[in-house]
């Protein structure tokens, strides 16, 4: 899942860009509230985490153009006005969830979860498909039934979007805007080593499930040899 976060107190949004990285979230951090809107406008986020005092533009202002703009990513504030009257505020303008400063590290983790959840988009600990299991608590990929080996954060960020989306091509661009981010200079070739990493890992747990390349487009998961 690729988080935005939208946050201009340098040092805290660094320290939750470490936090969403090692729950295996990939994080794009912005300071400035323009930077926040033209990022969020991308529609690449599964969820966006979003301060309400920014320079240049306010949290409120960037949700109610998102929300005019048809755009239903979900948001969560997290700001230090804490007094009922900002919270209603920023419900009412179409937020899915408001969080005050201080804040529990545990708490924000839960709630971001929760964000997904009301979209319907469930995530399960573990997806399967073909012998091919990918458990992502451990950031493993198994064999059903069989061994196991570790994962990469890239390969793990790799794979599971081949896993959700099952027979269905994935193409590159996709790839490295999910996971590298879209001002990232990642090319092509680094989506090639990290796909060919993860190949080796499959047949090395000598599974039939394949990842079948469409040339010059993406790849796929895809059943048997």
């Amino acid at each position: 899942m690729r988080i935005l976060l939208v946050e201009d107190e340098v040092r805290l949004s660094q320290a939750l860009v470490e936090i969403f990285q090692k729950n295996k979230y990939c994080v794009d951090a912005v300071y400035t509230g323009p930077e926040g809107l033209k990022y969020a406008q991308s529609g690449i986020y599964d969820a966006i985490v979003l301060d309400i005092m920014l320079p240049g533009m306010d949290g409120i202002t960037i949700l109610r153009t998102l929300r005019e703009e048809k755009n239903d990513v979900p948001v969560l504030f997290l700001s230090a006005k804490d007094e009922i009257a900002d919270k209603v505020k920023g419900l009412d303008c179409g937020a899915d969830d408001y969080m005050t400063k201080p804040f529990s590290t545990d708490e924000l983790l839960a709630r971001v979860r929760a964000l997904t959840r009301r979209k319907g988009e469930v995530k399960e600990d573990t997806l399967t498909f073909g012998d091919l299991t990918l458990d992502k608590n451990k950031c493993e990929l198994q064999k059903v039934g069989g061994a196991s080996v570790k994962l990469s954060l890239k390969e793990f960020q790799i794979i599971e979007l081949l896993f959700e989306a099952p027979h269905q091509v994935i193409k590159k661009e996709r790839i490295i805007e999910k996971i590298w981010g879209g001002d990232s200079d990642a090319e092509y070739n680094n989506v090639e080593v990290y796909i060919s990493f993860i190949r080796k890992k499959m047949d090395y747990l000598k599974v039939q499930t394949v990842i079948r390349t469409a040339r010059g487009i993406g790849y796929s998961l895809e059943e048997g040899k």
